[in-house]
């Protein structure tokens, strides 16, 4: 152990306020995280979920709740409360260019009943799924909980130490869970590290009005023009908006001004002149730096990471919030056995990662090439561009068409509840 690590080591034990115990230890409030406590905790295990923010009042960029995490929502009775939030539906995302070409990706003759994406804000959909899991004993959430050190012996992970408003705490559990995101601290504690690859962009999120004589459910457009995409997404009141710029070029675009940027989205979506005139600061528009990422490991003795913790994926198809469910209905099947006799196997571990990794790489793979596809002809000219060949097949053949829609809605492995 390095002498400044046991300092802190030394620190944290003579200021630790109180030692708890728990079995299943679970850092970070976001999908994954509030999904597998409720599993959990729905089975009678002893959870306990740690989450460093006060709320979860935040504005989250990931809404998109797709049909895979709607089935197994309907699964454990749900689904109904969850479509009660506020949110609208995306039963197609148009793709335009200037020439005039329109093409669907749609959703609506899948075999499913939730043939959309959901737009939910993130924030009440992580609400919801806390609130139900308070109804079990064995659920508890400490908010404002910033977990700091892993507690190691042996080999072995024991557990966390963090701090709250009161204090310093001691967390001893059975099993440890890294959910805590894209930046994950208990993956950098773990000495993990992701496997980059370089998307050719990022994203310039930000919001416009939304008028009354609007189209009614307008869902989701997708427009490619002027080395740009612009996605719309209809969220009822407003339209968030995506404009793709090229990786690391936002400090120029910045320094072109607001104006520049607003003639730049005016020449792409006329219709939007006046409303860009609302952008007055660049703190309206958070750029949002695209990565895709996969830790070779997701686990160690008593310790398992899952959702963007192990790997983060692009906002191409919007289907992170969904693989972070997946990976947590398939830790819980997996899981729950071991957890109810108050253990865990390291086999176990390894099983989830079998279990999420194929699927994770798969639609990794399947982003990157609707990415290179859609987006790779853009840079070349700014003057007509057209949808790629394979891409304009890919959604015109009959039997080929429903394959992207497939893909985004519910990956190559579904995950089912077992015995909800």
């Amino acid at each position: 152990m390095h002498d400044t690590e046991k300092r802190f080591q030394e620190t944290t034990n003579d200021l630790v306020a109180k030692r708890e115990e728990t079995t299943c230890c679970i850092v970070g409030g976001g999908p994954a995280g509030v999904m597998l406590a409720l599993l959990l905790a729905r089975k009678g295990v002893e959870v306990t979920l740690l989450e460093e923010h006060l709320d979860f009042a935040r504005d989250f960029r990931g809404d998109t709740v797709h049909p895979s995490t709607m089935e197994v929502l309907a699964q454990i009775g749900l689904a109904e409360r969850v479509l009660q939030l506020d949110h609208t539906t995306l039963p197609a995302m148009l793709i335009e260019t200037p020439q005039g070409v329109t093409t669907a990706i749609s959703f609506e003759h899948l075999k499913t009943r939730y043939p959309y994406i959901a737009l939910i804000p993130q924030a009440q959909f992580l609400a919801c799924i806390t609130e139900e899991a308070k109804r079990y004993p064995t659920f508890h959430m400490v908010m404002g909980a910033r977990a700091e050190k892993l507690i190691e012996e042996d080999g072995y992970v024991h557990g966390v130490r963090y701090r709250a408003q009161d204090g310093w705490h001691e967390l001893r559990a059975v099993l440890t869970v890294g959910t805590d995101g894209r930046f994950s601290r208990i993956r950098k504690l773990a000495g993990f590290e992701p496997v980059k690859s370089s998307p050719p962009m990022d994203v310039l999120w930000f919001r416009l009005p939304r008028h009354a004589d609007d189209p009614a459910a307008s869902g989701g457009r997708l427009r490619i023009g002027q080395g740009h995409i612009f996605i719309q997404l209809d969220r009822g009141d407003h339209w968030q908006i995506g404009y793709t710029i090229l990786k690391g070029s936002y400090q120029e675009i910045k320094a072109a001004g607001l104006e520049r940027l607003r003639a730049d989205i005016t020449q792409i979506k006329p219709i939007f002149a006046e409303r860009m005139e609302t952008i007055t600061e660049w703190k309206q528009i958070p750029v949002l730096s695209v990565e895709s990422s996969i830790v070779k490991r997701w686990y160690r003795p008593g310790l398992l990471l899952i959702g963007d913790a192990a790997h983060v994926m692009t906002p191409v198809g919007g289907v992170g919030i969904n693989y972070a469910v997946q990976d947590a209905v398939a830790a819980a099947n997996i899981l729950t056995p071991g957890l109810v006799l108050g253990k865990v196997r390291t086999a176990d571990l390894a099983r989830v990662q079998r279990r999420r990794e194929l699927p994770t790489r798969m639609i990794q793979s399947f982003q990157q090439f609707l990415q290179k596809q859609i987006y790779g002809g853009l840079t070349a000219t700014t003057e007509a561009p057209t949808l790629p060949l394979a891409f304009r097949l890919l959604l015109r053949t009959p039997f080929l068409r429903s394959t992207p829609a497939k893909f985004i809605a519910f990956g190559p492995l579904r995950e089912r509840v077992k015995n909800p």
